[in-house]
């Protein structure tokens, strides 16, 4: 856990540790159901929503009056609308149900229309990135800080691809040749939380992606920016990722740069 943790993060960790034993064994199951004809899909849906359960009933627990954003349940509003906790029990989901060893629990908490606390948790790697707003980003109790690389063809950059229309597949395309021209080292690994943590971590200088959902990203956003980095809507300034799916992270150095090969593209 961070070196100072709030009430509020403390119940978060506790909530995304629950979950994980149970989707730690639920993932062991997926190896043995992948030979079936049907495939693990149905098993892995109600292992996610198992998941959901188990964080929704720990943190009403504690604070009872609290409103929830969450992947599988949607809205549920409590009597204080102010504070909102936004849940994504399984993030990387097709690569649990692939029995891939990358995906997390991420939550956040919003008080106020602003992230407070944040908790990302990869149960199998047993990392711990947490953050709360102007108190830093740690994995477990070491402080997170964003890579000091300033050239992009040595950068890390992640990305991810839009599953819907084509016409934002192709938008998808254009950005991502545009980015590979100056910067080679680009990843795809399939859970936008964890990339944004690995932002945080000095792992990536940079991740972009579009067509994400609030409990994607509203942990993530925070870790970053309480690690040092910066974070915008790829199309305008005025708008929050949270509110449209599009989403640009990077250490200082390469923010500016990244958002203008975006732009261009």
């Amino acid at each position: 856990m961070a070196v100072t943790s709030s009430p509020e993060l403390s119940v978060m960790v506790k909530a995304a540790e629950k979950a994980a034993r149970g989707l730690i064994r639920d993932f062991g199951e997926v190896e043995q159901l992948q030979v079936s004809r049907k495939g693990p899909g149905d098993f892995v849906s109600a292992a996610d929503r198992r998941a959901e359960s188990v964080i929704f009933e720990e943190l009403r627990k504690a604070r009872p009056d609290y409103s929830f954003l969450m992947e599988e349940s949607g809205v549920v509003e409590g009597e204080n609308k102010s504070c909102r906790w936004i849940i994504d029990p399984l993030d990387g989901t097709t690569n649990f149900l692939h029995g891939i060893p990358h995906w997390c629990i991420s939550i956040g908490l919003e008080v106020e229309g602003e992230m407070i606390a944040g908790v990302i948790l990869d149960p199998i790697k047993d990392e711990l990135f947490t953050a709360q707003k102007n108190g830093g980003a740690f994995m477990r109790r070491k402080r997170l800080r964003v890579s000091g690389r300033t050239d992009l063809m040595q950068a890390a950059i992640a990305t991810g691809s839009p599953r819907r229309a084509v016409e934002a597949r192709a938008q998808f395309m254009r950005e991502y040749q545009a980015v590979l021209g100056v910067a080679p080292g680009l990843r795809r690994f399939g859970a936008a939380a964890l990339d944004l943590a690995y932002v945080a971590a000095g792992r990536y200088e940079g991740f972009w992606e579009r067509d994400l959902k609030p409990w994607d990203i509203a942990a993530g956003m925070l870790i970053v920016r309480e690690a040092g980095g910066l974070i915008s809507d790829l199309d305008n300034d005025r708008s929050s990722p949270l509110e449209t799916g599009c989403i640009l992270a990077a250490n200082g150095p390469l923010f500016l740069e990244l958002k203008k090969i975006l732009k261009d593209a």
